[in-house]
C-alpha cells in the first residue's frame, strides 16, 4: 500500500443558496486533501465544478436540492475504495430512528458509509462494524451552534480518526 490518504468530507453546501462560497478554512482542507467526498445537495453547477478544479480528487453525489444538470454529472450512490476501505457515499438514509440497522442491510459490502440530508453531524459504528458519518454542513448550520465539515485518513485497509471541525 502506498502512503496514507487525507480525506475531506463535505455535504449539504448549498452554494449559492446558504452561501456564496465555502469558507476559507475548507478551502485549505481542500488544498491539503488528498481525496474530497461531498454527500450532495451542492445546489449549483458552479459549485461542482469549482471543488472539482482544485480537488485532487472528487467523489460526489446528488442530493434532493440538486437539479436535472447535477443529477446528469453525478450518481445517487459512489462507491470508492481508498487505501483499503471500501466507501459509499449517499445523500440521504431516512430517520436517525433506525439508521444504524437499515444502513446496515442496505450497505453490507461496505466499510464506510458517507451521507448527509440533515445538516447534523454524525459519526457512529454499527454493529456489523460499517462506521456512518455525517460532515453536517459548512454554509448552512440548522439550528445548531457551528458550521462543520470532518477529515479523515486511511491506510493500509484502516480509516483513522475523524475530526469533526467547526466553524
Amino acid at each position: 500500500m502506498g502512503p496514507p490518504e487525507r480525506i475531506l468530507i463535505l455535504s449539504d453546501t448549498h452554494i449559492p443558496a446558504r452561501a456564496r462560497d465555502l469558507p476559507a478554512p475548507v478551502w485549505e482542507a481542500v488544498d491539503a486533501a488528498d481525496v474530497v467526498i461531498h454527500a450532495g445537495d451542492w445546489v449549483s453547477v458552479a459549485a461542482l465544478d469549482a471543488l472539482q478544479a482544485r480537488a485532487v480528487r472528487l467523489v460526489g453525489v446528488f442530493g434532493n436540492n440538486d437539479g436535472d444538470e447535477l443529477r446528469a454529472r453525478l450518481p445517487e450512490v459512489a462507491r470508492v475504495e481508498l487505501a483499503g476501505v471500501r466507501f459509499a457515499v449517499v445523500h440521504e438514509t431516512g430517520s436517525s430512528k433506525g439508521r444504524e440497522k437499515r444502513c446496515s442491510t442496505a450497505y453490507p459490502d461496505v466499510d464506510v458509509l458517507v451521507f448527509g440530508h440533515s445538516h447534523i453531524p454524525w459519526d457512529s459504528t454499527t454493529v456489523t462494524g460499517l462506521r456512518l458519518l455525517n460532515p453536517g454542513s459548512p454554509t448552512d448550520r440548522r439550528r445548531r451552534p457551528t458550521h462543520t465539515w470532518m477529515t479523515a485518513s486511511v491506510d493500509d485497509g484502516t480509516l483513522g480518526p475523524v475530526t469533526l471541525h467547526h466553524l
